[in-house]
């Protein structure tokens, strides 16, 4: 007899539940060491992790290729907006947050040590001039515990090589579609870049989209996870905080939410107290949701959080500025006349970058429904291997191991073409290892 899937759900929730639900989360998660450990030993995670250092090498702006080689890179990086904070410091910037419409309190009921927790996550050498990541960036998850995607020790760059791999793919695509002209000065399809057995563009194209930003952008996107996303003794992760808005009337005063995950707004703050560019933190902020399609205010309203968390001034800084009715809206960055009304229909202040980035960032769609199917496939097998799924250890012993070594959406696919049979002989691979 078949078991059916919400009985295994309830099983991982009561596996976890009393970790994940319970743990304080105003000190360095328990298990960290131990995720850092498994993520050191997989050669998925770990060819993930040159990769990303690879691309942010290739950078080509000074200034930006340091600090992304430092935040990701630098096992002693400083998380530069908590540096000298104080606890009063902190009471005052959730304050403002409130205060400005960008956080709901009670948004952190769930969360032991509450919203202060969850905006100010514990790091290492709290309050001193340089604050330190709680763990590797490369054993960090790639989304929320159990059942979020790239949710094991090391899915974070894993999930970060995809997306880079994407936005580098499309903006490819937007060059040969849109930038390549003719003889005759009319732009026409690129066929060359365009076929299948072609992956490197040539060059001829005649629209500037910066590879820099392209680049750049789904590394640092995710790069505060390693610190929202601590891990508990059991192998479960912290919960997260979503602020950036209160969910009510985030839309310049109308209906809207505009809340997202706290790692998407402590990056920006990080960005930002580092000194990068509008053009890129924005890019970057676009994450999450293009600013079209009347999307601005979700992205301006990050800017805000994260500026509010940074204690800088956004307008001053170039990141936002304030339109003839008083909204903070996007800059319109690169335009050369000034005199575009960007109250009036359709929006002038909207770079390719940023909805290539957003496009980039949505594996998700595939690889959050594979890590829900393959924890199936995993709690059906788990007794060949010798573990139970209500054992209390199952996600340190078998469960994150697996997808660390595999990932969720190599073992689905082998799963959708050869059966669960193909799922067995690749974990057999770990028992063989001595990993499990």
């Amino acid at each position: 007899m078949r078991i059916p899937r919400w009985i295994f759900h309830l099983f991982l929730l009561l596996v976890v539940g009393s970790s994940a639900f319970g743990a304080d989360q105003t000190v360095p998660g328990a298990g960290n060491a131990n995720a850092v450990a498994l993520a050191k030993q997989s050669p998925m995670v770990q060819s993930a992790y040159e990769f990303v250092l690879s691309q942010a090498a290739s950078i080509k702006d000074p200034k930006l290729r340091q600090e992304t080689l430092d935040a990701l890179g630098n096992p002693h990086t400083c998380v530069t907006h908590r540096a000298n904070l104080t606890d009063a410091q902190k009471t005052a910037i959730l304050n403002t947050l409130v205060a400005q419409g960008l956080l709901n309190l009670s948004d952190g009921n769930s969360i032991t040590g509450g919203a202060k927790a969850g905006v100010f996550p514990p790091v290492l050498n709290e309050n001193s001039s340089c604050p330190q990541l709680p763990q590797a960036f490369f054993s960090a998850p790639g989304s929320t515990s159990v059942f979020g995607h790239h949710s094991y020790p090391g899915g974070l760059p894993v999930h970060e090589s995809n997306n880079d791999v994407a936005d580098v793919h499309l903006a490819d695509e937007y060059r040969a579609v849109y930038g390549h002209p003719a003889h005759n000065g009319f732009p026409v399809l690129d066929a060359d870049d365009l076929g299948p057995k072609t992956r490197n563009a040539d060059g001829d194209f005649d629209l500037f989209i910066d590879q820099d930003l392209i680049v750049g952008a789904p590394l640092w996107h995710d790069w505060a996870k390693s610190i929202v996303f601590q891990w508990n003794s059991d192998g479960s992760e912290f919960i997260e905080l979503n602020f950036g808005g209160t969910g009510v009337n985030d839309n310049y005063g109308a209906p809207g939410d505009s809340r997202t995950g706290a790692h998407h707004i402590i990056t920006i703050a990080e960005e930002m107290e580092r000194g990068l560019p509008p053009a890129f933190v924005i890019t970057m902020a676009c994450a999450h949701s293009a600013p079209t399609s009347g999307n601005e205010f979700k992205v301006v309203n990050w800017l805000r959080a994260g500026a509010v968390i940074a204690q800088i001034d956004p307008v001053a800084a170039g990141y936002l500025y304030k339109d003839s009715k008083g909204k903070l809206r996007l800059p319109a960055l690169r335009q050369l006349a000034d005199n575009v009304d960007l109250n009036a229909n359709g929006q002038t202040n909207v770079l390719a970058e940023y909805t290539l980035h957003n496009l980039s960032d949505a594996d998700f769609t595939y690889s959050g429904p594979a890590v829900d199917a393959v924890n199936v496939l995993l709690q059906t097998i788990s007794s060949e291997f010798g573990i139970s799924p209500s054992d209390p250890n199952y996600l340190n012993k078998f469960r994150n191991p697996v997808l660390s070594f595999f990932t969720g959406e190599r073992l689905l696919i082998l799963y959708s073409k050869s059966g669960i049979d193909a799922v067995i002989e690749e974990v057999q691979k770990l028992r063989n290892a001595g990993v499990i």
